[in-house]
Formats: structure tokens, C-alpha cells, sequence
């Protein structure tokens, strides 16, 4: 019986980064008859968070690292290796291979993932590589590679849909099958995909253990039935395949007997059916009560009867606005009307259901000016957060295929980040991408949704007027002294998007208290801020409170059943009511979750 490995790099160990496309190959090598008897399979995972990985990246780089999995990987002696490759794992998993190759010459490699569908031919490290969906194609090519082994023939070629061989591979074993030569612009022909209901569960075969990862990240469906040019689900075929439902109890099952808190919904767009959706939750809200779901879902798919279906169950919505700007959504292949959006994110407010948008710079047609109107309009709706992404220009992808005629510049190697485009100047980008990180600070990282209108409402600014503001401020004083204790240590060289808003928080509700106060005497509103600080203070007290617990004391300017009243928000008619009065109060954890008393 021959040793297989599937193996990737994680950016992290959690539930959203956990080895799904790899778990799902070794899945189908067990599963499948012309396979299950001759290849003894195994999952093995690293992640650049492993404190080795940490080191050795941190002493010897990209290089060290591979040299590092290279060996770890060699000591299980296999016979073969199949490695998932992605955007943030493609530099490092290549120089691994050939690492791999001189401590197991004898070894066959074999890769798949998004980055090798986008371009199979682009790729010289492996023996081969797997476009689209792999589980299929694996089989099959193990099953002829067994073959030519077994009848010590070589086939004359591979003919397998979505499997390409490199073609110069003096490092590969004697007599390795080879494919056909191709021309780099010939067409990407991808893997026939296996039907949802063919394909074995990772989780219910014990491939994958979500409690190893704190969480799971689920696959109910594949497929997109949208065109966005800037994604890998648009390219090919505009329909989604949807996993049984006999299956997707079992799984929901499983993770309620291993008792993980978290749950990430891998489905492009959840709700693209709502009855299937609404069917799907009521199995959730019955099966797994107490567990968090996230999912990816459309806003003009949205109506009352769904959001409250989503207010049952604990979950957060994900919903790619891109950009507020129906003219530069047309460049990618997207429509928005806006009117519709507004009114049916209105209805995830009524039914309090926790969402985000996100939101990209650099589209194609987009200026900063542009950027910074999506911004106003996405934080005037309240999301919970806001993402904001630099456009990547990925391989395979629609858009990569337009960019020219767009007249994008874009990097050539992962991320493939935008550059310049005619509209957005390389300064532009730079600004977003200040604007980006101050904005993940202090208002997603800072948790700053329930008061954060309140605020700008007083100041009668834009949200990206203000955030403007406040990236000028973090970035210009960043070196200086001029930053009060609360914020002192907060920043610092390296990069504030890697900050990490559960282990500062209590810095960041220091660093945006100081801000606000100073941008309060800026537009003389000081006489409002006592009552600003509060609902600060109070709001993020509670938000550590419930995020994990933490009990904490302090001081408010006002009594905080006054602050926390439905007054509370408007800041200047609650100053003008309001008398003040100085109270000792203690956020804890009561009986119905996070609470307050004044001591």
C-alpha cells in the first residue's frame, strides 16, 4: 500500500482557514474502490501561526519555511504528495516541492487548489497539477499511475479532463506519463466535477475533527449562478450545486455532538435560495442552538420573513456591496440598486441580525473620491463591520482576462494587488489602503457601530471625512509621544491591519476616546463629549463583556441607565437634559449575558 499525504499551508489555525480542499482529495481517495485499497491517505496541515513555521520564517524567510515543511514532509516517507494551493501558501508550497524532491526523489507531487485552476501552465515545480474541482481527476490519475506501475507500461499520454503533467521534469521518476504539449493562450480546460451527492464528507469519515480548529467551515453548495469578473466562482458555469440535505443533518449533527462554537458557511451565496435557505436554518436552529453561524449572503435577496428567519439563531451576514457605485459595479459584472439594498438591510436592523459589508478599492472606473462615497453610504446602513480589500487581479478570473483593456497595472505574483489604474493613481491606492487600516481600527476592531453615527452626527461629518481624520492622526503621530497612556503601545511599526482588536481592545476604546475628544474641540462640541465618552466607555465595556467575559470597572460622567436609554443616542439632546452625574459602574456577566450596576 502506498503512503499519500494532502497537505497545505494555513494562514492560520481556525475554523475559516482549516485544510477543507485538501480534507475533501483525501476524502475521495478512501471513498473511491479503485483507490481506497492501495493508497493509505493522510491530512497534514501547517500553518504560518505554528510557532517553528513563526521562527524559522522569521530567521531564514520563505526559503526556511519550505525547507522546514520540505523535511517534516519527508519523514513520513511518502509516495506521494498532493498539496492545496492558494494565493497566500502558492510561493512557499512551490519552493517546498522542490525541496521535497531532493530529500524523496522518488516521490510524485501533485497540486490543486484556486491558484493552479487559475493556471495549470504556470506552474514548473510540481510533477502535476489539477484544475478545478480535483476529486474526480485525483482518482483518476492515481488509478493510472497505478496502472502503469502495475503493467510496467507507459501510457502514451494522460488524457484526464483538468489533469496537466509538466512537461520538462528531469527531477521526476523514470518513464513519468506526460501530457500533451500545449501553447500557454490555449483555453484551461477544467476537471469534470463529481455531483455533491458522490462526493464523501471529510467531516463524517473523521478526516477532518473540528474541534482541532475551534469551529468548522461547512460547504453546502458550489457554484455561483453571478458573473462578478473579479472571482474564481464566476468563471465557468453559472449554477450552484447544492449538497443533500440528508448529508448536511449529519454534519450539523456532528458538530453539535463535538460541541464547537463556530460555524462558517461556505456557500458564495447562501441565500440564492429562499426556501432552501429558510429550510436550512430551521434545521440549524433546531439541531445546533447556542452555535454561531457566518454566511455569505445578497442583499437584494433579502426580505422581512428571511431576516427574521436569520434573527433565530445566533449568525452574522457577510454581504459584498464592492462599491456603492452602480457604474463602476457594470465594469465587474454587478448591479446595485440602491434603494432596494437600503430598504432590505433595513430589514436585518428591524430584526437586530449582526451584518458586514465589504468593499473594494481599486474597481476598475473607481477613484479615491468614489471609494471614500462607498465608504459613507456602507456605514450609514450601521453594519456590524466593514472589510476593505485592495483589488487583487487574480489569475483565471474574468476581470484578469479585461484588465488591459481597463487599463489596470497590477502586481504579477501573489496577491496580484491593483497597482495604478487610469483613475486611481498609485498615491490614491496608497491613501485607501491608510484609509483601510484605520477604518478596520477604529470602527470594526473598535466595535464602534452603536455609537458611531451618534458621534458623526454631533461633528455633522462624513463617515470618510472623519476616518480621513482619524488616518492622518494615527499615521502622523504614530513616532511621536503626542498619544495619551491609554493608546501608548498601541502603534508602532509594524502593521496596524495585523493588530489584534480581542487582545487591545481596551487600547483601541482609549485611542478612539482621544480622537473623538480631539476632533470634538476641533468643531468646538467640547460641552458634548462628556456624554460621547460614555456611551464609549459603556459600549465597549459591554463588548468585551460578551466577546469573552471580561469583567471591568470604571467612571462615567453620566448615570448609565440614563446613557444606555433610547436617548442616549442623540448626543446633543441628551446633554441638553440630561444633568450629569458621576457614577462607579462595573460591567459584568449576568444572568441574560453582559450587564451593568453602579457601585
Amino acid at each position: 500500500m502506498k503512503n499519500l499525504i494532502c497537505t497545505t499551508l494555513l494562514v492560520e489555525t481556525s475554523p475559516q482557514g482549516l485544510p477543507l480542499g485538501a480534507a475533501c482529495i483525501a476524502s475521495s481517495i478512501k471513498a473511491d474502490s479503485r483507490t481506497k485499497n492501495d493508497f493509505s491517505v493522510s491530512l497534514i496541515d501547517f500553518s504560518l501561526e505554528d510557532k517553528d513555521i513563526l521562527l524559522e520564517r522569521k530567521s531564514s524567510g520563505d526559503e526556511g519555511v519550505a525547507r522546514l515543511l520540505a523535511k517534516k514532509l519527508s519523514q513520513k516517507r511518502a509516495d506521494f504528495v498532493c498539496f492545496s494551493v492558494y494565493v497566500w501558501n502558492r510561493v512557499i508550497l512551490e519552493k517546498t516541492c522542490l525541496e521535497l524532491k531532493k530529500l524523496l526523489p522518488s516521490c510524485v507531487t501533485i497540486a490543486g487548489g484556486p491558484e493552479v485552476t487559475a493556471s495549470p501552465r504556470s506552474f514548473n515545480s510540481f510533477d502535476f497539477m489539477i484544475a478545478g474541482q480535483g476529486e474526480r481527476a485525483m482518482v483518476e490519475l492515481l488509478d493510472k499511475l497505478n496502472e502503469r506501475e502495475n503493467l510496467q507500461s507507459k501510457p502514451s499520454s494522460l488524457e484526464i479532463q483538468g489533469v496537466y503533467a509538466r512537461e520538462k521534469n528531469p527531477t521526476s521518476p523514470k518513464n513519468m506519463p506526460s501530457a500533451p504539449p500545449c501553447h500557454q493562450e490555449s483555453p484551461i480546460i477544467r476537471a469534470c466535477p463529481l455531483p455533491p451527492d458522490m462526493t464523501a464528507s471529510p467531516y463524517l469519515d473523521g478526516t477532518l475533527d473540528p474541534a482541532k480548529y475551534g469551529g468548522a467551515l461547512w460547504e453546502l453548495a458550489r457554484g455561483c449562478p453571478f458573473n462578478c469578473s473579479y472571482c474564481y466562482e464566476s468563471k465557468g458555469e453559472k449554477k450552484i450545486a447544492y449538497f443533500p440535505m440528508e448529508r448536511l443533518e449529519k454534519e450539523i449533527e456532528l458538530f453539535a455532538s463535538k460541541k464547537i462554537a463556530q460555524v462558517f458557511v461556505l456557500d458564495p451565496t447562501y441565500n440564492a435560495s429562499k426556501e432552501r435557505a429558510i429550510k436550512m436554518l430551521k434545521i440549524i436552529e433546531k439541531k445546533a442552538p447556542g452555535m454561531f453561524f457566518y454566511f455569505e449572503a445578497r442583499a437584494e435577496f433579502i426580505d422581512r420573513e428571511l431576516a427574521q428567519a436569520f434573527s433565530r439563531i445566533p449568525c452574522c451576514l457577510q454581504i459584498g456591496l464592492q462599491s456603492a457605485n452602480p457604474e463602476v459595479l457594470k465594469n465587474v459584472h454587478r448591479t446595485l440598486d440602491k434603494k432596494k439594498f437600503t430598504k432590505n438591510i433595513g430589514f436585518l436592523n428591524d430584526e437586530g441580525v449582526t451584518f458586514g459589508f465589504d468593499l473594494i478599492y481599486g474597481l476598475p472606473g473607481d477613484n479615491f473620491e468614489g471609494f471614500c462615497q462607498s465608504i459613507d453610504f456602507a456605514l450609514s446602513l450601521y453594519p456590524n463591520n466593514l472589510e476593505l480589500f485592495c483589488l487583487s487581479v487574480l489569475p483565471g478570473t474574468d476581470l484578469h482576462d479585461s484588465a488591459k483593456g481597463f487599463g489596470l497595472e497590477w502586481e504579477q505574483t501573489p496577491p496580484y494587488h491593483v497597482l495604478k489604474t487610469p483613475q486611481f493613481s498609485e498615491k490614491d491606492l496608497e491613501k485607501s489602503e491608510k484609509l483601510s487600516c484605520a477604518t478596520n481600527l477604529f470602527y470594526t476592531k473598535g466595535r464602534a457601530v452603536a455609537w458611531f453615527n451618534s458621534v458623526l452626527y454631533v461633528l455633522r461629518e462624513k463617515p470618510s471625512v472623519f476616518l480621513k481624520e482619524f488616518s492622518a492622526f494615527l499615521f502622523s503621530y504614530s513616532d511621536t509621544n503626542l498619544l495619551s497612556s491609554a493608546s501608548e503601545g498601541l502603534i508602532s511599526t509594524g502593521s496596524i491591519r495585523d493588530w489584534s482588536a480581542e487582545k487591545n481592545s481596551a487600547q483601541i476604546e482609549g485611542l478612539q476616546i482621544e480622537f473623538v475628544k480631539k476632533r470634538f474641540h476641533e468643531k468646538h462640541k467640547d460641552k458634548f463629549f462628556p456624554a460621547a465618552e460614555d456611551l464609549i466607555r459603556i459600549h465597549a465595556a459591554l463588548s468585551r463583556c460578551t466577546f469573552d467575559g471580561t469583567e471591568s470597572t470604571f467612571t462615567t460622567n453620566y448615570h448609565p441607565d440614563d446613557v444606555m436609554s433610547e436617548y442616549g443616542t442623540d448626543i446633543e439632546f441628551f446633554t441638553e437634559n440630561c444633568g450629569k452625574q458621576k457614577c462607579r459602574v462595573k460591567v459584568f456577566v449576568g444572568k441574560k449575558g453582559a450587564d451593568w450596576k453602579v457601585i
